[in-house]
């Protein structure tokens, strides 16, 4: 029983860069190096999709600018070794990577650095792998909704046809499985805007340990925990 799709909410960077008595940005940067070992664990157990909740739309307009800016310059960064660097476990386990959100309110160079990414991966298919990038769950559903509105003013689409199949078809995750497994770190209960259409009847995982902290042993629980829920997908 290993999940298709697993979605992460990779939380408490910043209270482990605190514990460390460092700035938080720092803890930012632990967390995307986990994250390339978390990329690693979920493509050795066989795990086809992947979708990382990396920064929210709302954390646009709320993080102090310094750390945005940061962060933004980190999530660059990591695209460039994406593109320059043939080692990366997205070329090592072939992984085809998309960024979803609204990727438009990205500075311009930052947007066109995703898209060299995009590219370069877009090949590639043994894994997909979404990085959710100024990302909200709300602002999917709000935003697949117009696209269906258009569609509808144009004809395309009757109202008759709207159902759940035509909503799948307009989300970011367009073509994807829903998630299986849902696991959030940094001990918080909640959410918080990923996916809400998605994770209907998704699996959830809660941990207390902070995202930079999170080891094979505890990946490899997760999968166990997992494989000992009996699904029932509201039967």
């Amino acid at each position: 029983m290993i999940p298709n799709h697993i979605g992460l909410i990779m939380d408490g960077n910043r209270r482990f860069a605190r514990e460390l008595v460092k700035r938080p940005w720092e803890g930012h940067l632990f967390g995307l190096k986990k994250s390339r070992d978390v990329l690693q664990w979920t493509c050795e157990a066989g795990i086809k999709y992947m979708t990382i909740y990396t920064l929210s739309l709302e954390n646009i307009s709320t993080r102090p600018k310094r750390e945005l800016q940061i962060i933004l310059k980190y999530l660059g960064e990591e695209a460039d070794n994406v593109l320059k660097n043939k080692n990366h476990p997205i070329h090592k386990f072939n992984v085809k990577t998309r960024f979803i959100g609204r990727i438009h309110v990205l500075p311009d160079y930052l947007q066109a650095k995703l898209k060299k990414v995009e590219e370069a991966t877009k090949n590639y298919k043994n894994h997909i792998l979404n990085i959710a990038v100024a990302y909200g769950g709300q602002q999917e559903i709000i935003d697949a909704v117009k696209e269906i509105m258009l569609k509808g003013l144009k004809g395309i689409i009757k109202p008759s046809d709207v159902d759940e199949k035509i909503m799948k078809e307009h989300l970011y995750t367009n073509g994807q499985p829903y998630p299986d497994l849902i696991v959030r770190s940094g001990g918080e209960v909640r959410l918080s805007n990923f996916l809400p259409f998605q994770s209907v009847y998704s699996e959830l995982i809660f941990t207390n340990k902070k995202w930079p902290e999170l080891t094979k042993k505890d990946f490899d629980s997760f999968l166990v925990e997992f494989a000992k829920r009996q699904r029932k997908f509201g039967k």
